[in-house]
């Protein structure tokens, strides 16, 4: 019986070369991912499967030397989950977050993803994980524009321009060929030149990009709204979108937080998530009141069940939508909120995808685990 086990490695320029930045591919992989957890062949962390993963955070003010001190988005985190399918396979994403990172050149987050076969354990590969975790994020927006944005969206606003903004912009723009106009809100010339310049030379066909001084601006007029900044601590903070700003008929799209009057989240809006499990588990471990510790819109429609302010039934899954089960809007004028709260099978399946392509192409470095288990 041969017990040896080798893993693949594959590096930031290894992912590259095998496919993570294909943006039109990995709107295509998480579609059929939706579909996939709808039928509920998954498994993520907790006792109710659904969870987004298992966080450490630091106290205010840490006892012991050495140990570091909470601070906006310090902390490390694990997001485990087995996806079926045609992925069959199991695996974690790890990673630290700091934002005091940018002052030294690095990302805020640097992430790393384990694959392992779902029988056995053994480890498949190990990849950097920052641009596999990016584009799954902004993919999962796309899906959400190829079946909830109007057919003729020419205008997006990116409230946000940093990372999220960036491959979310991507994945709306391989699934709705006529945008033609970036509005853009940021809060530092540094993110802002990096986005122009981006939008610039990824997407030509963009024939005007307009730097907006607020959010009202941005809003105004825009067919697709996508807010990926940074969210504060307290909800009060969060990015304020007036709802009469918004153009009949927009999309807005949410992997970020925003604040918005209550009649229009809960009268005058669709609302669809991309798992409404995932927001069931979030108010679970984060009882009611949680969007402000959330910091997911989906998490505001379930605190609005518990209000009794909206039923079950004006939450609608994007699975539904894409499988023919629910319709996308009602009326051509109907604004949608559309919540995006990330999900570990969403970096098993783009991660598996990647992998089974470098497997293709011959790339990465394989490393030895053991010939024979010391231990067995």
């Amino acid at each position: 019986m041969d017990t040896g086990i080798k893993f693949l490695y594959l590096s930031e320029p290894d992912m590259i070369k095998a496919g993570v930045k294909d943006m039109a591919q990995c709107v295509g992989v998480m579609e059929d991912m939706l579909v996939t957890l709808s039928a509920g062949d998954y498994v993520m962390a907790g006792e109710n499967h659904n969870s987004h993963g298992a966080q450490v955070s630091f106290p205010n003010n840490p006892l012991f030397p050495g140990m570091p001190k909470n601070a906006d988005d310090r902390r490390f985190m694990a997001m485990p989950a087995y996806l079926g399918g045609k992925y069959q396979m199991a695996g974690m994403k790890w990673y630290g977050s700091n934002c005091d990172n940018k002052q030294i050149g690095l990302p805020r987050s640097i992430l790393m993803m384990m694959l392992n076969d779902k029988d056995t354990g053994a480890p498949l590969a190990l990849m950097s994980a920052n641009l596999l975790s990016a584009y799954r994020t902004g993919a999962i927006p796309g899906v959400g524009a190829k079946y909830l944005a109007k057919k003729d969206s020419k205008t997006v606003a990116v409230l946000g321009p940093g990372v999220m903004g960036k491959t979310s912009l991507a994945a709306f723009m391989s699934v709705c060929p006529q945008i033609d106009t970036v509005k853009v809100k940021g809060r530092g010339q540094k993110s802002l030149d990096s986005f122009v310049e981006y939008v610039k030379t990824e997407f030509p066909q963009v024939k005007n990009i307009i730097i907006c001084a607020t959010e009202e601006e941005a809003v105004r007029g825009s067919d697709i709204i996508s807010v990926t900044s940074t969210a504060p601590v307290r909800e009060k903070d969060f990015t304020y979108i007036d709802g009469n700003w918004v153009k009949k008929g927009a999309l807005i799209s949410l992997p970020s937080a925003a604040r918005f009057d209550e009649d229009f989240l809960v009268s005058r809006c669709r609302k669809v998530v991309d798992n409404y499990k995932l927001y069931e588990a979030w108010a679970e471990e984060f009882p009611y009141p949680s969007y402000e510790l959330v910091q997911i819109i989906g998490a505001k429609f379930t605190d609005f069940l518990h209000e009794g302010k909206i039923k079950r039934e004006d939450i609608i899954e994007i699975a539904d939508v894409v499988q023919g089960k629910a319709a996308a809007r009602e009326s051509e004028d109907e604004i949608i909120v559309y919540s995006v709260g990330g999900m570990p099978v969403e970096d098993i399946a783009w991660g598996g995808t990647v992998y089974h392509n470098a497997l293709e192409m011959g790339i990465g470095i394989e490393l030895p685990l053991w010939e024979k288990p010391e231990l067995a």
